[in-house]
């Protein structure tokens, strides 16, 4: 199964760690989304698509790609995101199920948060993703691969 990894990741790179050991896990190919366009889709049979979460959304670089997707048939795809709170967001999943894609997995893990109002308290979750993340992310990635 030919694999491939689009992320946005800025301020502190939390999100391009998860994206980087997942690629090494799944031997994907790994893309900074401002590298690729939406032609991309057609060349992967699994995509897995990450970001930070800001103010309860995907990137609004990353929301824009898969908001100008074409429907696709017969792809899968999985998501995964770094953000203050941990927890996961749906938003993607629901855009690329509308999109045509058949989710089957997500990852979520806190990361080093100075967005917004955080910045004016020195941030939270310092050192995250932390050795325990990356684990997480690693076993996350290996999952997937069992399920080919």
């Amino acid at each position: 199964m030919k694999t491939a990894i689009i992320y946005k990741s800025i301020h502190h790179g939390n999100t391009q760690k998860i994206a980087e050991v997942m690629s090494e896990t799944l031997k994907a190919d790994l893309f900074d989304l401002k590298d690729v366009d939406p032609n991309i889709t057609q060349k992967y049979d699994l995509i897995g698509f990450g970001s930070g979460i800001y103010y309860y959304r995907p990137h609004k670089k990353l929301r824009k790609f898969i908001e100008e997707l074409e429907t696709l048939e017969n792809k899968k795809a999985f998501t995964f995101i770094t953000s203050g709170n941990g927890k996961p967001n749906q938003w993607l999943n629901k855009k690329l199920t509308q999109k045509g894609f058949e989710v089957i997995g997500n990852f979520n893990c806190k990361g080093f948060d100075t967005y917004g109002p955080m910045k004016l308290v020195g941030g939270h979750n310092k050192g995250r993703p932390n050795e325990e993340d990356i684990k997480n992310a690693e076993s996350f990635a290996n999952n997937l691969k069992s399920k080919f």
